[in-house]
């Protein structure tokens, strides 16, 4: 009978399931920006980011507000075999006529209580951090922040809603004048109990409290949030779903009772879901039942007392007390007498029962809302199965004999891909409100220590200056005769005269060797009313073992992919002129001649330094017997990036790479080139600036995890410019950087794993996939760069326009007359891994800026090279051929 009478609050699984879409849809509606305004689950930002990592350590304060008892606690955090948490606390009451006067009288209440306890403690001389659980919703825009949206739980103090608590209580706080606080934290209880079980449990990522109210929180995606910016890693959010219901989507199950109970609350029209289901209502609830089924002479011989008809005689603590099992039923007749009622046993059986129904729609309800936050977590992990724990809390859940049992039971039930661990809060959400400030607190401190440690990679506007400065000056040591040989930016002249002009023609073979790969391409260029430039190429893989072995081995495998490659094209038979572009440091007597002067980029081929590439490549050739070619020219890589972008603009005039290895090139005076014969004309120098700094000149700027990155490369002290800007180096001080700040317990819990131990296993290309925020957080706002100013100063009297890509570094730029300069630039590096730090969203911005600022008399363009330095080669030989012809 009473089933029938109840049957709208038995809830079918089909029901439960439905509810639980409906709530997800709600927390969406929360999350979004366009939704948030009129959504009725408002989906709070905390600021809370990370749950307890166990380094946390200190002293700390913690205030808990939420119900009419106001808790304080002095949690202190120590480390010495283990971590482990002593905790004081002391229990103050909160009075009616304070919680129902104004915000200034609550909150004076509040600080002479925490005055009262510090006086205790004898800690008032002390000024310790503070975490203040306020259980109320609150707006958050920092950690340290709370503007109160609405009051629950029978609060209605004037003056608070829409203002910041936290701002209230320092108020309060400095009018006493006798103590002093650093309030770091407001957090929700929920959130609270969150961080007390994420102490024990670290799978702990939700936060449950069923006691006089209700309500969740969780750990949600940034993407997801709109309402903070940016979207790496996660925050607490603080669901408020006591509101579910609030815009009518639960009209459908709401009863008769629950409509009662809301008109006759202090907040009609709001917190509905809450009034179904905690403990504030619970008790209120089973009453008007009772009273409705006397009246209709369903029990008590319809018999109604005064006591029965009293708002809140019925408490909840009584509902929990009746379904006990084996004394539920004295309990009942015990409370029911006290209702003045005489119940008969039968009347104790029902009323019961009634209690059975009312808490069990209950546990099903939050069943359904917590299914749908465990659902939103699986789907963000990609999981097929979630693991993860939920912190409960809260009177009803720890006080009601089956409550805890029935949650779990449905919960696991309505997500039966979900295992769950339910973990009972013991020391409440007081002590997560000092483990949230603990955070903070760790947080605030190491953050201080990274941002120490990386100053060094942000440089000034003054630093800058200077090592433009120093480069200039090392690029004339490099140009004189005098002071070459010993000169560690080289200035290698590279007997390429002239750009391109139009009427190049023919079919070339390009061969582009600098890095991992290797390139050869067919080239043929028709000149005309309509240029243009058709490219065949193949990309070849450089084994690190022929990288490493003897030089005629690695020159070997280079002639195999030349005659693959014609093989591949059917032009074996042609004795086609070529450029090869040879990436790699190289004193030029001529344009077809490049003595090695050292191996880079991770090269270490044996009998190869001090020995002529051209010839090199001849021999092998010869060796192959299988054809023959014509060696024009030998070109560095930044000299084939330059006439690429040339052959598009007749005034470009200098090269830069950034990709694997970093340089640059440009068209020097002749009468500045003591290297050479002749005073007339022009000839683009290659700098080799990788090498910059080598005698020590950049040291004040170099960090100790450049240091580090260049003690264990291949060729220790040298190409040390290059070591701290370029795509072979930049993953690896990344990696060290990482090493030392988990040592430090910064990052991983100070776990190094094993395979972040391992050298170059941070790749470069990683760092391109990290957004560009989080990749200045690394390396500093200002990024260090490069000396391009220089040769924008070197590249003087007017030329038009300079090209360069993202890949280019940060430049150093020397002021002149305003002039346009044309730059290109390209990653240095082909096939589809190259490490090029093209893919740098903010690094072309930040270089481009940084030219401007050090140099706002040059009128500089960047343009990318789209066809790399292979092009550039087979241009060089175009243009070597039409003027060997004319010589001829």
């Amino acid at each position: 009978q009473i089933d029938k009478y109840l049957y709208a609050m038995r809830l079918s699984d089909e029901t439960l399931i439905d509810i639980m879409a409906r709530f997800r849809r709600e927390m969406k509606n929360g999350l979004s920006r366009d939704f948030n305004p009129t959504a009725a689950v408002k989906m709070l930002p905390t600021f809370v980011r990370s749950i307890p990592d166990g380094s946390e350590k200190g002293d700390f304060i913690a205030l808990d507000l939420g119900g009419s008892y106001f808790r304080i606690l002095r949690v202190k955090v120590s480390h010495e075999k283990k971590q482990t948490v002593q905790m004081e606390s002391e229990i103050y009451n909160t009075p009616e006529d304070i919680m129902h006067g104004s915000g200034t009288r609550l909150f004076d209440h509040v600080a002479e209580c925490l005055g009262d306890f510090m006086e205790k403690q004898q800690i008032k001389d002390k000024k310790l951090p503070v975490g203040f659980t306020f259980s109320f919703p609150c707006r958050q825009s920092k950690l340290d922040e709370g503007i109160l949206i609405t009051w629950t739980k029978r609060f209605k103090a004037s003056g608070v809603e829409g203002a910041d608590v936290v701002r209230l209580l320092n108020r309060a706080i400095k009018k006493r004048g006798d103590y002093d606080a650093d309030i770091m934290a407001v957090v929700n209880d929920t959130v609270g109990t969150m961080m007390t079980c994420g102490f024990d449990d670290q799978r702990c990522e939700v936060g449950l409290i069923i006691g006089t109210g209700t309500n969740a929180c969780y750990m949600e995606e940034m993407r997801h949030i709109d309402l903070v910016e940016g979207d790496e890693g996660r925050m607490c959010i603080n669901t408020e779903w006591g509101a579910f219901g609030d815009d009518g989507s639960l009209e459908d199950i709401r009863t008769e009772f629950d409509r009662e109970i809301d008109r006759g609350s202090l907040n009609p029209g709001k917190q509905l879901f809450e009034k179904m289901v905690s403990g504030l209502y619970m008790g209120e609830l089973v009453r008007l039942i009772l009273v409705k089924m006397a009246k209709e002479g369903l029990l008590f011989e319809g018999r109604i007392t005064p006591e029965l008809l009293t708002k809140g005689k019925f408490e909840t603590k009584h509902v929990s007390a009746i379904e006990k099992s084996k004394e539920g039923l004295n309990k009942a007749k015990e409370i029911l007498t006290r209702l003045g009622v005489e119940p008969s046993h039968e009347d104790c059986i029902a009323v019961q029962h009634v209690c059975t129904i009312v808490s069990f729609r209950s546990a099903n309800l939050v069943a359904s809302t917590l299914g749908a936050i465990l659902n939103q977590l699986r789907d963000n992990k990609g999981v097929g199965r979630l693991r993860t724990t939920v912190g409960v809390d809260g009177s009803l859940y720890k006080m009601h004999p089956q409550y805890a049992r029935r949650l779990h039971k449905t919960t696991r039930r309505l997500v039966p891909d979900s295992e769950v661990r339910f973990l009972l809060s013991e020391s409440g959400s007081g002590k997560g409100a000092a483990m949230v400030t603990a955070v903070a607190y760790r947080l605030s401190e190491q953050h201080r220590l990274i941002d120490e440690t990386l100053a060094e990679f942000k440089l000034t506007h003054e630093q800058l200056l200077q090592v433009k400065k120093r480069m200039r000056a090392e690029m004339e040591a490099g140009l004189k005769k005098k002071t070459h040989e010993t000169a560690k930016v080289k200035m290698l002249p590279t007997f390429v005269r002239s750009t391109p002009d139009g009427t190049e023609n023919g079919d070339f073979l390009a061969l582009d060797l600098g890095g991992t790969n290797f390139r050869v391409l067919l080239v043929k260029i028709r000149s005309g009313k309509r240029r243009t430039v058709e490219m065949h190429n193949k990309i070849y893989a450089i084994p690190i073992e022929v990288m490493q072995g003897t030089g005629e081995e690695l020159f070997d495998h280079i002639v195999t992919c030349i005659s693959d490659f014609l093989d591949y094209m059917g032009i074996k038979g042609a004795r086609l002129p070529l450029g090869f572009t040879f990436s790699f440091p190289c004193k030029q007597t001529s344009l077809d001649a490049g003595i090695l002067l050292n191996w880079t980029k991770g090269f270490k081929a044996t009998d190869c330094e001090g020995e002529d590439v051209v010839y090199l490549l001849r021999e092998g050739i010869k060796r192959r017997e299988e054809f023959d070619l014509d060696v024009v020219a030998v070109v560095n890589d930044t000299v084939g990036t330059m006439m690429t972008c040339a052959y598009e603009d007749p005034n470009c005039e200098i090269g830069l790479i950034v990709g694997t290895g970093s340089n640059a090139c440009y068209m020097e005076e002749m009468r500045n080139i003591e290297m050479v014969d002749g005073e007339q004309g022009r000839m683009c120098v290659n700098t080799e600036w990788g090498a910059f700094g080598d005698n020590g000149c950049l040291d004040d700027i170099r960090t100790i995890y450049d240091k580090a990155v260049d003690d264990y490369s291949l060729n220790a002290g040298k190409q040390r410019y290059e070591k701290m800007i370029s795509g072979m180096y930049l993953g690896e001080i990344v990696r060290n950087i990482l090493i030392d700040f988990t040592k430090r317990g910064f990052l991983f819990r100070g776990q190094i794993s094993e395979t972040l131990k391992t050298r170059h296993i941070f790749e470069t290309k990683f760092l391109s996939q990290i957004e560009s925020e989080d990749l200045q957080m690394i390396l500093g706002t200002n990024q260090r760069g490069c000396s391009l100013p220089c040769e924008l100063e070197a590249a003087q009297q007017g030329r038009d326009q300079f090209s360069m890509n993202d890949r280019a570094v940060l430049p150093l730029v020397e002021d002149g007359s305003v002039q346009p300069v044309l730059v290109p630039c390209s990653a240095g590096a082909v096939g589809p891994h190259s490490p090029a730090i093209v893919s740098f969203r903010s690094f072309s911005r930040i270089m481009h800026q940084t030219v401007k600022d050090l140099a706002p008399n040059c009128d500089v363009t960047f343009l990318l090279s789209e066809d790399g330095s292979g092009k550039g080669a087979a241009l060089i030989t175009a243009v070597g051929c039409r003027l060997r012809d004319a010589e001829q």
